[in-house]
């Protein structure tokens, strides 16, 4: 089996076959908000022609399985893309994040027998162009990377290895040197998928002060502190229940809550946080689909995000093929979920807000296209806008 290969389950007919490694992922709006992805909306300022202001065009980056990263425009008011340019000489860039300046994206590259982390200026145009040389995350099938919100380090998350890294960043914001490997030890119920450690999704909270590595593998969301040199320093565990498989998480904006989902079981998990500890407590789960539903498969969730102010969280189901919208209740203690709306298209592996929160993109890689959303900022509620974006096989829709 190819090194390069990710987690998910391949379709074999209407059900879900084997499990297969074809690249990977994880984001959310935590990809680009949490992950140091919050100035994303300063990264293209609006020129200035003849006196006269002009808006800039906006762009979507596309990270993908085959087919490098994509650069899009989109419609700020309906989310419509517009294919640009791409870079090619990448290898299933699966996950992407924003510098802080805006001005620079990180992507993986899983070319070799260990992944890697690589950036790329952003030019005119939004096209892309190399930043330094590729370094190697220290593990296999690299799943997931964020920017500590200091604009200093690179974190990454190695899906097949079970194994967290950190990367120095220089001034200008190319990838330098490894300062911290971590490898996670363990398993879980489930033969097929918790054989062994799975690093799924890395990220700080929102101001940077811990580092968490959230592991499907061991049913166990890590906290770290990262020194002043690059070390990860473990610091607490939190334990999923058993064979929950927890994929992704995100962090309320400003109560001391966060929210994962677990991907096994098809719950989504309300933890409390103590941010002078970095401690996170399990709460309450629910399920991602409304009550007596039947997709008719297994439902795996994905990606998780969270409105800006904090109301609503997202979250992507594979499987239903559907984003659940929960209402945010208790000031961030409970969540209550609203409805569902199916994506646009087949396996939505991640979603995301636009900056302005006006939008949502699902990115659906098995039926390679892009679900576009307007937001309803008031009920949370989404609307489809337009049809499906027609692309290739897609694991994260980033928009800056």
């Amino acid at each position: 089996m190819s090194p390069h290969r990710s987690e998910y389950p391949l379709r074999t007919g209407p059900g879900i076959g084997r499990r297969s490694f074809v690249g990977s992922l994880g984001a959310g709006v935590l990809g680009a908000a949490v992950l140091g992805g919050a100035s994303a909306a300063q990264a293209l300022p609006a020129p200035a022609t003849g006196g006269r202001a002009t808006t800039a065009p906006r762009y979507a980056f596309l990270g993908t399985y085959g087919s490098g990263i994509i650069t899009c425009a989109y419609d700020t008011a309906t989310g419509a893309l517009t294919r640009k340019s791409a870079f090619a000489a990448v290898t299933d860039p699966s996950f992407l994040a924003l510098a802080p300046s805006g001005k620079v994206l990180y992507a993986l590259d899983n070319a070799g027998r260990e992944g890697a982390v690589r950036a790329f200026t952003i030019g005119a145009g939004g096209r892309l162009a190399a930043l330094g040389r590729a370094q190697s995350t220290g593990g296999a099938n690299v799943t997931h990377l964020a920017v500590h919100p200091s604009g200093r380090y690179l974190l990454s998350a190695n899906y097949g290895a079970g194994s967290v890294a950190a990367h120095t960043l220089g001034g200008d914001g190319r990838v330098g040197a490894r300062t911290s490997l971590v490898q996670h030890v363990g398993s879980g119920p489930d033969p097929e998928r918790q054989e062994g450690p799975h690093a799924h999704q890395i990220l700080t909270d929102p101001k940077g002060a811990y580092v968490f590595a959230v592991d499907l593998g061991t049913d166990t969301v890590y906290t770290y502190q990262l020194g002043p040199g690059g070390a990860l320093r473990p610091v607490s565990e939190a334990k999923s229940v058993p064979g929950a498989g927890p994929r992704h998480m995100v962090f309320h904006p400003t109560a001391p809550y966060a929210y994962v989902a677990n991907e096994l079981n098809s719950t989504i998990t309300v933890c409390s946080y103590d941010p002078s500890t970095g401690v996170l407590t399990n709460g309450d789960s629910q399920p991602t689909l409304p009550d007596g539903t039947d997709p008719g498969t297994r439902n795996y969730p994905s990606e998780v995000t969270i409105s800006a102010d904090g109301r609503f969280v997202y979250l992507s189901n594979r499987g239903h093929e559907s984003i659940a919208r929960f209402a945010v209740t208790g000031g961030g203690a409970g969540l209550r979920l609203l409805d569902t709306v199916p994506c646009g298209g087949s396996w939505p592996r991640h979603i995301s807000l636009s900056p302005a929160g006006n939008l949502l993109f699902s990115g659906n890689q098995y039926g390679k296209t892009i679900g576009t959303f307007t937001v309803n900022k008031e009920t949370g509620a989404l609307t489809r806008s337009g049809p499906p974006f027609a692309t290739v096989s897609v694991g994260c829709v980033l928009p800056a």
